[in-house]
């Protein structure tokens, strides 16, 4: 059972990799909403995929669960912390119920991991390594090759199509379905944008999804001197999304699912990161720079700012033009920066 986040779902393939070398000759079925099952389309490491609704009530669930127990016969792994997933998961009847024993859902699995913890309370940890940890409970050993996603062939091509391959290429991504605490102001993306363009005479891509659209239209409007191009056509899509950060040059982006897709990709990424705490996505498999504020409040890990937010106002376009230009004038390995 996948997480519903892009992100997580993306650094959940590690585990689906390590469950796949160590049954392989397994039917390993993901389940889960649709955009999560979409993004890992293409992966050698499952065999197909089982779609249901993001909500739904007792009877429903009941429903799912009875036509995903072909599926689960043998093994339910359970990766998302929500007492519901835990609970259709016993409903599919599977023999073996593997999760997090958190949240009072350790009565509906078969075997069960506790969550890291520090001085008595759960602590973050890289999500990678949250989810390995699980399935290791299953003899399953991580391969060390990091996060991973497959962008079709005819996707790729599209965008390709629409884009000069002999000049440079950024993604920009400037929204985070997690809420607005985790956004840096759209204006100073158009800024990033055009200060980039003079300089390197770059192509822009501008990520954004269902909700964002005010998001885009104020980076497309404050925009001065670049251009975005229209990869998808007014028709975005997961696979669209997966072929055209695959494309890039660098990603410039916040705290979010794109963000790990270009991991995925092995794409140079400057994040731009505030409220949340970086111990979740600390990745030893990014390229890149982090960008991020110590301040007395953060990380809060809160969807909206109840103050000033400056952990992410305070990050200024300049210091991301130069975090950019190192990448774009040749390549360097991550580091993560802070700024008093």
């Amino acid at each position: 059972m996948l997480p519903n986040w892009l992100g997580d779902v993306t650094m959940a393939t590690p585990a689906l990799r390590a469950l796949r070398n160590h049954f392989p000759e397994a039917v390993i079925t993901v389940a889960g909403k649709e955009s999560s099952c979409l993004l890992v389309e293409g992966l050698s490491s499952i065999d197909g995929a089982y779609i249901f609704p993001a909500k739904m009530g007792a009877m429903r669930m009941l429903l799912h669960a009875r036509k995903m127990a072909p599926y689960a016969r043998d093994i339910c792994v359970v990766l998302p912390h929500s007492f519901r997933a835990a609970l259709v998961a016993r409903m599919t009847g599977a023999k073996q119920r593997i999760g997090y024993a958190r949240g009072g859902r350790s009565m509906l699995f078969t075997d069960k991991v506790l969550p890291y913890r520090e001085k008595g309370k759960i602590a973050p940890v890289y999500m990678a390594e949250e989810y390995l940890n699980l399935v290791a409970l299953l003899g399953c050993v991580d391969d060390d090759q990091g996060l991973e996603l497959n962008a079709a062939d005819i996707e790729v091509d599209a965008v390709r199509a629409c884009i000069d391959v002999t000049r440079p290429v950024v993604g920009f991504a400037p929204g985070a379905a997690f809420g607005a605490s985790k956004c840096w102001p759209a204006e100073r993306y158009a800024r990033v944008a055009d200060e980039l363009t003079r300089r390197y005479d770059v192509q822009c891509l501008l990520f954004t999804g269902p909700g964002e659209e005010e998001t885009r239209e104020t980076v497309m409007r404050e925009a001065s001197v670049a251009r975005f191009i229209p990869f998808h056509h007014g028709r975005p899509t997961i696979a669209r999304l997966k072929a055209a950060i695959s494309q890039v040059d660098l990603f410039i982006g916040n705290d979010s699912g794109p963000r790990h897709i270009a991991i995925a990709f092995k794409k140079p990424v400057i994040c731009i990161m505030g409220p949340t705490s970086p111990r979740y996505t600390d990745s030893p498999w990014e390229i890149g720079q982090v960008l991020r504020i110590e301040v007395d409040c953060g990380p809060c890990q809160k969807p909206v700012c109840v103050t000033d937010h400056r952990c992410m106002t305070g990050i200024t376009p300049d210091m991301v033009v130069d975090a950019a230009r190192s990448y774009l004038d040749g390549s360097k390995k991550k580091a993560s920066l802070s700024f008093s």
